[in-house]
């Protein structure tokens, strides 16, 4: 509910009444969260756990996909709440304070996102036109740091939009919803929509295309270097290659509808048809930009040999752990027949709670 204006005493009322059935939309929606949120945790549990304790954090770009995971996952974790949301016909349900707290894990997870793989584009960048001169500064210490630097950045840059962002009555649906007042904040909340443009798509993926034609242009003139030599380097350009992509076809459609929100905020646009049209696209394009979180596992899997080899090492290695362990499995054993005899039990004793139908 984009276009909405101020009355003291009766709540905010619509200034477009949107006519469009939404039904569609409360439903489908919130099964894609579900999905997305099922998927991106298992997904990047594995991520984090294939690199915790198989790969190590020996490498910077082990650190950066690490902390990647880790930003998937804290955003993954908001998704049961969108999905309640959505599926509710947008009525907040969760007070003011989850209102501002969700809405900034949002563009925290979109900044973060990006500046992993922009720094990630830019480690390999240094790695492969500047290997001798990039020694001392691709150190894990200075990987850390720049990772320190990334959550600090972003979660600056997302606190506004956490700050103005809170709960309004509309009378029209007589319905609570978290968002921005327009006629108050508008120019704000412009401003932000242009800053999460910017900084958020435009300059970073500016940097990471660079990179890579600076990186491509280096391994032509380089062709005479063994494939062999530069085979571990290859499959790490190729995984990042690919969760660049990702990223840009996840959230371009949402950059673009966001940018035309833009325009309605500043009254540029100001037709009504136009509008709804952007109220009602607006949720897909934020349904496949939050789907971007649980793609990265995925992609990793698909693209990395070394991150398959490692995962099934990984699941090998527990799997064989619990099946060599006499104690625990005599536990579990124990426990099973305990289980097995109570239910057993209780078959016999007649239930004095009555049966849900």
């Amino acid at each position: 509910m984009d276009n909405i204006t101020a009355d003291a005493n009766v709540g905010l009322k619509l200034t477009c009444n949107m006519t469009w059935d939404h039904n569609f939309i409360f439903t489908f929606i919130p099964v894609v969260y579900s999905c997305t949120f099922i998927i991106g945790i298992v997904g990047n549990s594995l991520v984090v756990a294939v690199i915790y304790y198989c790969l190590k954090l020996k490498t910077i770009a082990n650190i950066f996909v690490l902390n990647l995971a880790v930003s998937d996952l804290t955003f993954l974790l908001t998704l049961p709440i969108w999905a309640i949301n959505t599926a509710t016909g947008y009525h907040w349900l969760f007070g003011d304070f989850l209102c501002k707290a969700i809405a900034g894990m949002v563009l925290l997870n979109l900044y973060t996102s990006i500046f992993f793989l922009t720094a990630l584009a830019i480690d390999r960048y240094l790695a492969i036109v500047h290997p001798v001169k990039s020694r001392r500064c691709r150190t894990v210490v200075y990987a850390r740091v720049t990772c320190i630097l990334v959550w600090v950045v972003a979660f600056l840059l997302s606190l506004p939009t956490a700050v103005i962002r809170r709960t309004h009555f509309i009378q029209h649906n007589n319905v609570t919803v978290c968002g921005i007042l327009d006629g108050d904040l508008g120019n704000v909340q412009a401003a932000l929509s242009l800053m999460k443009s910017v900084l958020g798509f435009l300059l970073p993926i500016t940097i990471i295309l660079t990179c890579y034609c600076l990186i491509g242009r280096s391994l032509l003139k380089a062709r005479d270097i063994q494939r062999n030599s530069r085979s571990k380097e290859d499959e790490v350009l190729s995984m990042l290659a690919a969760a660049v992509l990702s990223f840009f076809l996840c959230w371009t459609p949402h950059q673009i509808f966001n940018f035309m929100n833009m325009l309605v905020q500043l009254t540029v646009i100001t037709n009504c048809n136009v509008i709804e049209i952007i109220d009602t696209v607006m949720p897909f394009t934020i349904c496949i930009a939050f789907f971007n979180s649980c793609m990265n596992p995925i992609l990793y899997g698909f693209v990395g040999q070394n991150f398959r080899r490692n995962l099934l090492k990984l699941l090998r290695c527990s799997s064989t752990a619990v099946a060599s362990h006499p104690t625990l499995s005599t536990k579990m054993s124990t426990l099973s027949y305990q289980a097995s005899e109570s239910f057993h039990l209780s078959v016999h004793k007649p239930s004095s709670i009555p049966q849900a139908t």
